[in-house]
């Protein structure tokens, strides 16, 4: 239903991916205000509620303050400056997160108009994965993908076979 109206192959790599994990019958709370993907979760028959665009660095009623089951967190964590703290607060014993990846030849992005709109954080695998560890979650499943562009030009030509996306299941193993 989604596959021809999705902005881009990333909706659809985490739309697959989440459903391989999480059945819809387990709520979710998604990290960051309500969003295309999140209504698309939701119009999977995904029960999700988002937080209100509190500061996750500093603010974490939130996840302390959630029931569910599940945390979502899709292209949040770059945007944080601790992200280790939410992480390490998260009562919710699975999580879907996924990030875009440090690439080695793009500096990390920086909006010039939205000061929010800025990666303090660009990961590399290795480097989520030991922040998911530190934080108390144990990696199930993980993937990546690329991103190409339609542009020319030495970057674009390297987007089509460097990977930009990292997602992965997680469950907690510390309380």
């Amino acid at each position: 239903m989604y596959e021809k109206t999705f902005p881009n192959k990333r909706f659809q790599n985490t739309l697959s991916f989440l459903q391989k994990h999480i059945s819809v019958d387990e709520s979710i709370l998604d990290l960051g205000v309500p969003n295309p993907f999140s209504k698309i979760m939701h119009d999977q028959g995904y029960t999700v509620e988002n937080t209100a665009g509190e500061d996750l660095d500093s603010d974490f009623s939130s996840v302390q303050n959630s029931n569910t089951k599940v945390v979502t967190a899709f292209e949040i964590f770059e945007h944080l400056l601790a992200p280790l703290n939410i992480l390490t607060e998260i009562k919710a014993d699975k999580l879907v997160a996924s990030i875009p990846m440090r690439l080695w030849f793009s500096p990390a992005y920086q909006s010039k108009t939205d000061p929010w709109d800025r990666h303090y954080h660009e990961f590399e695998d290795w480097q989520f994965d030991w922040l998911l560890e530190k934080s108390g979650w144990a990696i199930k499943d993980s993937t990546k993908w690329t991103n190409p562009v339609k542009k020319i030009g030495l970057r674009p030509l390297l987007r089509s076979f460097t990977p930009r996306y990292y997602i992965v299941y997680a469950e907690r193993v510390i309380k």
